[in-house]
């Protein structure tokens, strides 16, 4: 069985984003490859494509359609939202102080025992203890 990532909006925004401030986007191909080729399984919350789509079209609004297409086309495994789901999250953001929108791909990543990839440093520094995620720039 193939290892499961959850990879975050800031993760998945690398894929297409290659201003000079999106470091780490080899480390983001590699993990999109590695899916493409059926060595990972990709697993995303349901709200993955609302997030990543509203920052592509207030921030590059000129790509937002065509980069939606594929990836919507790409059919990632979606994580219903569960009370277990919901749970988890509601946890997580009470014990370390972060939003809904963050800690529910880590909720994923803690329900399917699999790892969270981050490039969100400051989420990362809130909730490194709790396990199950590590930082883009980290994984490999």
């Amino acid at each position: 069985m193939a290892q499961v990532i959850v990879p975050d909006a800031s993760v998945i925004l690398k894929w297409v984003l290659n201003s000079s401030d999106e470091g780490d986007r080899d480390n983001a191909i590699l993990l999109l490859n590695l899916w493409l080729d059926g060595n990972i399984e990709i697993v995303l919350p349901k709200l993955w494509s609302f997030e990543v789509g509203n920052v592509l079209m207030l921030n590059h609004h000129d790509i937002a359609e065509e980069v939606m297409e594929v990836f919507i086309g790409y059919g990632f495994s979606e994580f219903d939202m569960t009370y277990e789901l919901c749970k988890e999250t509601l946890g997580l953001m009470k014990k370390y102080n972060v939003t809904f929108y963050d800690a529910v791909y880590h909720a994923v990543a803690i329900l399917k025992n699999g790892l969270l990839v981050t490039a969100d440093d400051t989420y990362y520094r809130k909730v490194r203890e709790s396990g199950n995620i590590i930082r883009l720039r980290d994984w490999k």
